[in-house]
């Protein structure tokens, strides 16, 4: 069997649902392939003001923010025992005249609400892994291991960062294994989290709390491979104990759920963004370590460049001028994201004096003069509103 459409998005994660829907509703055809959906999935996504935006536009923004948690203040303490240690960095959402920087919701809670507007839309889903990919000058063909074949004009790869849709096209990635896993739970407090959220930084990378509705939060603990699996290893009260310890007891007392899981990390920036009538987006495009919340919320901006190159060509989304338009697009954003997530990264790990005293230096200048922070804040919500801003001055 054979199904026509304009674009087919592969992948099933919160980008490919995202983008799936946020196509369709701009006048596309658009199939969705890929297996069922992750319900199980017991991360959480911290996403930014301008891409709760994005959800509201599509008509999700409600339903999601029955269970999500509001961003209010994020802060960053030093956590490591190194002679130069940095002030603590309080960034409230006031001080940029927001209610909040965002919301932090649980995965499988994101995923429900995206499946049910899936099913209520017009998307044709096919359901199945992806045998063989294929382009031609005119279009690009997804093969299922049933023998489906989908015909489109434009393949956008929401896959994953081994994204087998990239790989069909032959663009390079520049890989950086991380000596790192995450160690993401969520557990019960005593003591209200006031809506902040807490990243201490430690000798081998961010161990960041982000707050949940009632008393309980989300955890992302970065650490050596070895250590990680050895925390998820412990019984519930010693690592709950531990948890309590290395957040300074500011939450009370800590109870952590079941469920716990261990990541792997590891860095990846392809060489291209789009070719041969594929474009990238989500972590087929980028991946970095999970500090500050630029994950999915980058994955979002790759969906709105998309959408906006796109939309100017109808009748063939996947030309070559197109995908190269989309490619000088969303180059300075990746590009930048990635690499002062993974300068931040490496600065933590670093026992070089000059390392440690440039990122003191930096965190005690954010501390101390408010326009700055504010800057940085607004940077961080929208690219080119904040520091960015004054370079086009």
């Amino acid at each position: 069997m054979i199904i026509e459409s304009d674009i087919v998005v592969a992948g099933t994660g919160p980008a490919g649902l995202l983008a799936a829907l946020a196509i369709s509703r701009n006048g596309f055809r658009v199939a969705l392939v890929g297996p069922d959906v992750n319900l199980g999935d017991g991360r959480t996504t911290a996403l930014m003001k301008p891409q709760l935006d994005f959800l509201d536009s599509l008509g999700l923004l409600e339903d999601i923010r029955t269970d999500s948690a509001p961003l209010k203040t994020m802060r960053i303490v030093d956590g490591t025992s190194r002679l130069l240690r940095s002030p603590t960095v309080n960034f409230r959402a006031t001080e940029i005249g927001q209610d909040y920087f965002g919301l932090n919701i649980p995965n499988r809670h994101m995923l429900r609400v995206l499946a049910r507007a899936l099913e209520d839309s017009e998307i044709v889903r096919v359901n199945g892994l992806v045998k063989e990919w294929s382009s031609a000058p005119e279009h690009v063909e997804a093969e299922l291991l049933d023998g489906t074949v989908v015909r489109a004009r434009l393949a956008v790869a929401a896959d994953g960062r081994n994204s087998p849709a990239r790989d069909s096209v032959g663009i390079k990635v520049r890989s950086t294994p991380s000596q790192q896993s995450a160690l993401v739970l969520n557990f019960q407090h005593t003591r209200s989290h006031q809506d902040t959220s807490c990243e201490f930084h430690t000798e081998h990378g961010p161990f960041t709390q982000v707050p949940l509705p009632g008393q309980r939060s989300s955890l992302v603990w970065v650490n050596r491979p070895h250590r990680a699996q050895e925390l998820a290893r412990l019984d519930e009260s010693a690592l709950s104990r531990l948890i309590e310890d290395r957040m300074q007891s500011m939450l009370g007392r800590v109870t952590v759920e079941s469920g716990s899981q261990v990541f792997p990390l590891s860095s990846a920036l392809p060489q291209r963004f789009a070719k041969d009538r594929v474009a990238l987006i989500g972590e087929a495009a980028h991946v970095f370590p999970p500090i500050g919340a630029q994950g999915l919320n980058l994955g979002i901006r790759d969906i709105e460049g998309l959408i906006e190159i796109i939309t100017r060509h109808p009748v063939d989304p996947g030309a070559e001028d197109v995908l190269a338009a989309y490619d000088r697009a969303r180059r300075p954003d990746i590009v930048a994201r990635s690499s002062a997530v993974n300068l931040l990264n490496r600065s933590l790990l670093s026992d070089m004096l000059p390392t440690q005293m440039a990122r003191a230096l930096g965190l005690s200048m954010l501390e101390a003069t408010p326009p700055l922070r504010a800057l940085f804040m607004r940077e961080g919500l929208r690219t080119g509103s904040g520091i960015g801003s004054l370079f086009r001055s």
